[in-house]
């Protein structure tokens, strides 16, 4: 057997337990460490039940994925490691029973808290709740764990939107976590949507005010706890790890890919100057586990360690970059089912951006259902049109921003790592071919949140021509239909085209030539 590497000896053996397990990035943490840190003893996951499924039901589910599909082939007895309890964050002790909590308190010696709700729209009740009071349960009973050696606290990047520069340090919160906790449990449902845009003041949404509020409460625990930040940018596919380009949803940027590609998305309000802040899944979580590493075997620092996992300064990639690249990607891989050529665009001015929406968005989308009702069947566009606009709305914030996040303890931590370590657990911006990555995203959209079979990437190509076709017909016919509807409709108009027209025939190159092909 190879000799284990620094990170894979510190969780030789550890009981890890982890919230937020059945999502996006936690599934993709629990894979890694099965696959990497074999010699861990448990991995506890934080579920409750949903849509008729019982926790276990719902891990044997998650272990049929095909991102866990090396697993199953290669180390199937890793499965066994991974003890789902039955809980849920908005419950007082996380509404584990007694003999659970005895548990944790007891094994537990690494804590990834990555549960959250992710909506970026959620209401404020419902994010403090979820993502602040949810972490305060969390600590208090992380305070009582025998053998914790770290906790690693997942927030986000664009937590503190007042910030022109973001470092890797803890911030004052706007307001007192725990006065708001308060606020939120006794108040009526209507008065506190009344009060929530005083509350959020500068926060473009409930996700990055509770965060943020969720962090003042971890670091008023330093002292007492092994805790530190992790704060990811924007987490898209995976570059390599568990499969390239895997993603189970389709939040941010991938719903975006998807709706372009499928020609639905025609136009987006973005600064093609600004800076894509990004970073693929596999990325981020080989950070979290060399972070909860670090924190547990070096001395404690007077301040609590923060860490942007962020590419700022390292593989510096602007938005109009991205859809360049992306553009030239996606018409070689198209999405089966276009309903239009995909050629949207991004659009710096608010005003031209709202101009399209109007015209290729809200028109066509009341257009179709109209067809769908005159063919009396079920009409889906408009409210379709009505999410991806919702969803536009929320993202565009952080494209028409340039952010800069610093990065040191994290390019420091990587710095520290052993050839081996960083052959394990790669964090390195500089090694990813964007255009690579790019198709593996999405490949990745398509076969893994589209469920569409990659044989029919010929199909769709035909499908895509012939939708160019019809796209070049209908923008030249529309032009001439408008022009020439201009010129019937108006003697000035009229007047100048026919004026123009003889004085170019009366020109002597121009006539001569005209002369001559009337000949």
């Amino acid at each position: 057997m190879d000799e284990l590497t620094e990170i894979q000896s510190f969780y030789k053996g550890k009981n890890i337990f982890i919230t937020g397990g059945s999502g996006f990035m936690g599934k993709v943490l629990i894979e890694k460490l099965l696959y990497s840190c074999s010699e861990l003893n448990k991995i506890y996951i934080l579920i409750r039940a949903k849509k008729g499924r019982s926790p276990d039901l719902r891990i044997d589910d998650m272990f049929k994925l095909p991102m866990f599909e090396r697993i199953r082939k290669q180390k199937p007895h890793m499965m066994k490691k991974v003890v789902p309890l039955i809980g849920d964050m908005s419950l007082d002790q996380l509404g584990l029973t007694d003999a659970d909590l005895k548990t944790l308190m007891d094994e537990t010696d690494v804590v990834f808290h990555c549960a959250a709700t992710l909506r970026l729209e959620a209401k404020l009740k419902d994010a403090i709740v979820m993502n602040t009071k949810g972490t305060k349960r969390l600590l208090d009973i992380a305070k009582n764990m025998k053998r914790l050696k770290s906790f690693l606290h997942l927030s986000t990047a664009f937590c503190h939107p007042d910030l022109e520069e973001l470092g890797e340090r803890v911030y004052d919160a706007p307001d007192d976590p725990h006065k708001v906790i308060q606020l939120i449990e006794w108040m009526d449902e209507s008065a506190i949507d009344l009060i929530a845009p005083k509350l959020l003041d500068q926060h473009p949404n409930t996700y990055t005010y509770s965060k943020r509020l969720a962090e003042k409460l971890v670091a008023n625990e330093y002292q007492s706890l092994p805790c530190c930040i992790a704060r990811p940018s924007i987490v898209t596919p995976a570059g390599k790890e568990p499969l390239p380009g895997w993603v189970d949803n389709l939040n941010g940027p991938v719903g975006l890919l998807v709706g372009a590609g499928k020609g639905v998305i025609r136009t987006m309000h973005c600064n093609a100057q600004y800076h894509a802040e990004v970073v693929p899944v596999d990325l981020a979580i080989n950070a979290m586990i060399s972070i909860a590493q670090k924190m547990a075997t070096t001395k404690k620092p007077k301040n609590m360690p923060v860490y942007n996992i962020t590419q700022s300064g390292v593989l510096p990639i602007t938005w109009g970059e991205v859809v360049e690249r992306g553009r030239k990607v996606g018409y070689q891989y198209p999405f089966e089912g276009q309903i239009w050529y995909p050629d949207g665009d991004i659009r710096s001015s608010k005003l031209v951006h709202n101009i399209f929406v109007f015209f290729f968005h809200i028109i066509p989308a009341y257009f179709i259902d109209f067809l769908m009702l005159i063919f009396q069947q079920k009409r889906f566009m408009v409210r379709i049109q009505q999410r991806i606009s919702n969803g536009l709305e929320v993202l565009q914030y952080f494209t028409t921003r340039e952010w800069v996040f610093h990065n040191t303890n994290l390019l420091i931590a990587w710095g520290e790592m052993s050839p081996k370590d960083k052959e394990i657990f790669p964090m390195d911006f500089l090694v990813i071919d964007v255009e690579e990555y790019m198709k593996n995203c999405i490949l990745g959209a398509r076969q893994y949140c589209m469920k569409e079979n990659l044989s029919t990437i010929p199909k769709a190509r035909r499908h895509q021509a012939m939708m160019y076709v019809i796209h070049l017909i209908a923008v030249y016919s529309f032009y001439f239909g408008l022009l020439y509807s201009v010129y019937k409709n108006s003697e000035i108009v009229r007047f100048f085209v026919d004026s123009v027209a003889k004085y170019t025939a009366s020109l002597p190159v121009v006539g001569g030539a005209i002369r001559k092909m009337q000949q």
